[in-house]
């Protein structure tokens, strides 16, 4: 029987095994091989057939185990000797996941491509934090940001998202925090909320509240690390804790 050469990129989601699409179940059911990355639940594995070949090609942060190249390699060469492989991504496979080039690589070698959206962190998180990212007169659009490019700088896009009053998620950028803050405080946005959502939609969640000026501060005193989005804007102060900060910035 020939084998029919098939990838299907899998948004897995922000984290909670939960939050994945039954379409996205149906796929890791029906594979051959899966690539999974480091931010995915690995309890979705479970949904595999006994035979299926599991590869871990972790990405995490700014860090990568398996370069991007071998991972299109890997996809090619998979689909052609074994069949389907899922390319199991946290989050979407469009946002910041890498999926469009590993798309255009694959389809060079004529494999048959699909892709099943997944719920990105930068809207997925933000709702269970029941962070709106948009609200009739604060805020009318929102700005996804990545906070590192290719060659590890901070992307200019944050000057530009700076400057308006959208609500701007940055992605896979809590290690230039300071940066990021400093844009701010330069165009005299000391009291503008912003939040910190580390590890989102799991047990070890954590989420820390400030204003442009203190969360840095609360950064390091609640020892936030990676992964982690930032959210910054006027729709923070929606959150259901924030009050406890507009009433201890009243009292100094």
């Amino acid at each position: 029987m020939s084998i029919k050469a098939k990838v299907t990129l899998v948004g897995a989601g922000p984290g909670d095994p939960d939050l994945i699409s039954l379409k996205g179940i149906k796929a890791i059911e029906k594979a051959d091989v899966i690539l999974y990355d480091a931010l995915v639940n690995e309890e979705l594995l479970d949904y595999a057939q006994a035979e299926c070949i599991k590869i871990y090609v972790g990405k995490r942060a700014e860090q990568l185990s398996t370069s991007q190249d071998e991972i299109n390699r890997l996809l090619v060469d998979y689909a052609l000797n074994y069949g389907h492989v899922v390319r199991l991504k946290g989050g979407d496979p469009f946002v910041f996941g890498r999926g469009g080039e590993e798309i255009d690589y694959v389809q060079q070698y004529g494999i048959e491509t699909a892709v099943v959206p997944g719920i990105s962190s930068a809207i997925g998180l933000t709702g269970l934090q029941q962070l709106p990212l948009t609200y009739r007169g604060i805020s009318e659009s929102f700005w996804v940001i990545t906070g590192s490019k290719s060659d590890g700088s901070l992307s200019t896009d944050l000057y530009l998202a700076a400057e308006s009053k959208a609500t701007v998620v940055v992605l896979m950028g809590y290690g230039k925090l300071a940066e990021i803050v400093e844009i701010y405080r330069q165009r005299n946005l000391h009291n503008l909320p912003i939040a910190l959502i580390q590890n989102g939609s799991l047990p070890n969640e954590k989420v820390v509240l400030g204003t442009i000026d203190n969360i840095l501060d609360e950064s390091i005193e609640k020892r936030v690390g990676v992964p982690a989005i930032i959210v910054i804007g006027e729709v923070v102060a929606k959150h259901r804790s924030f009050q406890h900060i507009k009433e201890k910035a009243l009292a100094l």
